[in-house]
């Protein structure tokens, strides 16, 4: 059962960032491996760690294309929802693209500085595919890349059995964890290739893993080095991430997904309870909170948890969640609950709570979030899904300083310098550098700045 506590028991602990490691020196070995033998070390790790070691780590586009065309014919609900979740997710990201200028502005006599924001050239998306394969982060890692102009979105995602060798799979008991199909043809879960053709990935690959980011950070003689990195994935991939950040970007480092619900008197218990589980069903360290100040609305929701955990079919991992990790905090006040969400910095952040001014004081409260939703009916997993927004978002306390998944990843935003000779404000910068280059000690840089004065 969820824990309740009052908010004067919460423990310091709580709002320390979660840290689940314990994974570097595994991590290490395996990126120090792939950068050193390539391709012949992804074979291996995916013969170890895989369901199929293909022969050619490409899933050629016309797979994509067939499993588009199946999911078309044969889940026409599904496929129109994913183009429905990518043509949001897109017309938003093109519209956070409007936002980041470009310009030129004359400081100074003579003296134009500038920025122009310019898109990466390859961009590298995972997608997990373990027990759930997350066909919507398609949408959400490849989307805004396509926005900012991407030339080459490449996907990994780890592989599966290919139709054509299921049965010499079955006939030698091959094709499960710990004993993968060998040599076969590359292909990855259905609906993550369906998804990547939809969303317009230009190149997909049967590789997952912290072996997976490896290649896309160092290039392999198959996979093509990356710029950038995004996507989430287990403990492995995301301490992958970490290590390899600074041979290329990342978008960031994700720990187990939280939701935090500030809820007022005016909530429905049964909705909070399905929000809550929502969260809990993702890893049996997600994190669901609640903050309110009635009781008995606390009472009420701890019980409907109870009553929705019976039927549902994840029920193992969202009862291990609840019970572990989630806990429902009774606070003096709103206004309290949003001092603690400010300081947990959640992921997720809902405000259950009915239109007006109280609710209009409180967003203005909060300011640590992934994203933030508002009122009754923005159930966070419409974020999830299809309302346009990014589901890749801050984890354990990051929120504090970052935002999540947008177009900004993809974009460098670079600065320009132009000057006119002679012009008063050449003539004052040439000066000023002199004097602090000779300040530092660095005669070259004040020559240079000097001869700038020579006429």
């Amino acid at each position: 059962m969820i824990k309740i506590q009052k908010a004067s028991e919460v423990e310091e602990d709580f709002f320390n960032g979660r840290d689940f490691g314990g994974t570097i020196d595994t991590v290490k070995d395996v990126l120090s491996d792939v950068k050193s033998r390539k391709d012949e070390a992804l074979h291996e790790y995916s013969a170890r760690f895989d369901v199929s070691s293909p022969s050619h780590f490409e899933i050629p586009m016309e797979e994509l294309k067939a499993a588009a065309e199946k999911m078309q014919k044969t889940n026409p609900s599904l496929y129109d929802s994913l183009c429905y979740s990518r043509d949001l997710a897109l017309r938003f990201a093109k519209k956070q693209k409007e936002s980041f200028n470009d310009f030129e502005v004359e400081l100074e006599e003579g003296l134009f500085t500038g920025q122009k924001n310019i898109p990466v050239e390859r961009a590298g998306v995972y997608v997990p595919a373990g027990r759930f394969p997350l066909v919507s982060t398609v949408v959400m890692t490849v989307t805004p890349a396509v926005a900012a102009g991407v030339k080459e979105i490449i996907l990994c995602t780890p592989p599966r059995v290919h139709p054509d060798d299921l049965k010499k799979s079955k006939e030698n008991g091959l094709g499960i964890p710990g004993k993968a199909f060998i040599g076969g043809k590359a292909y990855a879960d259905e609906n993550i290739m369906a998804a990547a053709y939809i969303c317009g990935v230009t190149k997909a690959f049967a590789c997952g893993g912290s072996q997976a980011i490896g290649a896309l950070a160092f290039g392999t003689e198959s996979i093509p080095r990356a710029d950038v990195i995004v996507g989430p994935g287990n403990k492995f991939v995301a301490e992958a991430k970490r290590l390899v950040y600074g041979t290329v970007g990342i978008d960031m480092v994700a720990g187990p997904t939280e939701v935090f619900i500030i809820a007022d008197k005016t909530a429905n218990p049964e909705w909070l309870a399905a929000d809550l589980l929502a969260q809990a069903e993702h890893d049996v360290v997600a994190q669901p909170i609640l903050a309110t100040p009635d009781v008995e609305l606390a009472r009420k929701v701890s019980e409907e948890i109870e009553k929705q955990l019976e039927n549902l079919s994840t029920k193992a991992t969202a009862r291990e969640s609840i019970d572990n990790c989630g806990r429902i905090i009774i606070t003096d006040s709103l206004e309290q609950a949003a001092e603690i969400a400010n300081k947990k910095a959640p992921e997720h952040l809902e405000l259950a709570m009915e239109d007006g001014k109280e609710r209009e004081k409180i967003a203005s409260i909060v300011h640590n979030y992934g994203s933030l939703f508002i009122g009754h009916n923005s159930a966070e997993v419409f974020g999830d899904y299809a309302a346009g927004l990014n589901h890749t978002l801050p984890t354990s306390g990051s929120a504090r300083f970052t935002g999540g998944l947008s177009v900004r990843v993809f974009l460098k935003t670079v600065t320009t310098l132009r000057t006119i000779a002679e012009s008063k404000g050449a003539i004052a910068s040439a000066k000023a550098s002199g004097y602090l280059g000779d300040a530092e000690g660095l005669a070259a840089h004040a020559k240079a700045a000097r001869l700038r004065l020579s006429k």
